[in-house]
């Protein structure tokens, strides 16, 4: 069988809907169409042979449908070029991965996938942050959007049936409508010199004091004479004393009472005599110099 030669030879890269939306839309919409025959010759040699020619006609052939179902994401407030473009990524995708031998239409098996990246776009970048990370989320965001066009504030009935139909919780659901009702808030505001008021933004309450110059010098400079004052302090007890505590409290492997009382030969009880007796002596000079 010869192939119907009349779909004009461009490289895919000429075709951009972000240049011209509704050029490109007349373009594509021109391309004619492929009937089963040549749809599945063209995927066979693609499939076998790695025809990339075959490719380019099935990819351009099916434009179109990308443009249409990318339409019905209109009211996500993104841009439709951009949505095409993603679309677009997926048809590929879908001509790669394409089995003739299924017995399906090649645009059957590519919705899925044009939807797939379409929607992964539209999680990125609908909100600053994130809406959707786990599968029940990504359900829920495209589902509970689409039900919130007809429904108000979701009753506990409504919300019930949503998570049944969906198979998540109830508790996801009321989640993930508190998301899709928030709305993004600078971080640093906007100023409005005809607003007398008093107005919070984030940037009024969630500085991070740790990153202060000031206060890590002020920390810094604390732990210094710390440590300085601790070892004059140290200097001041007898050698034994001493000993205790550095064994006791400065050591990475600390040494039992047991341990330094067969080290001195005196008892453990001594050994905790004496050590009581050397902090309150440090604590004592510490307390003075500070």
């Amino acid at each position: 069988m010869k192939l119907n030669q009349s779909v004009p030879v461009l490289a895919l890269d000429t075709l951009s809907p972000g240049q011209n939306l509704e050029a490109y839309i007349t373009t594509v919409n021109g391309f004619e169409l492929l009937s089963a025959e040549e749809e599945k010759e063209l995927a066979e040699r693609l499939y076998y042979d790695e025809d990339l020619e075959s490719a380019r006609r099935l990819v351009m052939s099916h434009l179109r449908f990308v443009v249409h179902i990318a339409k019905s994401y209109s009211g996500y407030g993104l841009n439709q070029g951009d949505l095409i473009q993603e679309g677009n990524v997926g048809l590929m995708k879908a001509v790669r991965r394409f089995n003739p031998e299924v017995g399906v239409r090649l645009v059957s098996f590519a919705v899925h996938w044009i939807k797939a990246e379409i929607h992964e776009y539209i999680l990125k970048n609908w909100r600053i942050v994130k809406i959707a990370t786990t599968k029940a989320q990504r359900k829920l965001f495209f589902n509970l959007r689409s039900s919130k066009k007809r429904l108000g504030w979701l009753n506990e009935n409504e919300a019930q049936a949503i998570a049944d139909d969906l198979g998540v919780n109830k508790k996801t659901v009321y989640d993930m409508e508190g998301r899709l009702t928030a709305s993004d808030a600078a971080f640093d505001g906007f100023n409005d010199d005809d607003d007398d008021g008093i107005a919070f933004h984030p940037s009024d309450y969630l500085m991070n004091e740790a990153d202060d110059p000031a206060l890590a010098v002020e920390r810094a400079n604390y732990s210094d004479d710390a440590h300085g004052q601790l070892f004059e302090a140290l200097e001041d007890l007898d050698e034994r004393s001493r000993d205790i505590i550095q064994q006791r409290w400065l050591s990475d492997e600390k040494a039992t009472l047991h341990e330094l009382a067969d080290k001195y030969s005196v008892s453990a009880e001594r050994i905790r005599q004496l050590e009581k007796n050397a902090m309150n002596k440090v604590k004592k000079v510490m307390t003075i110099e500070f």
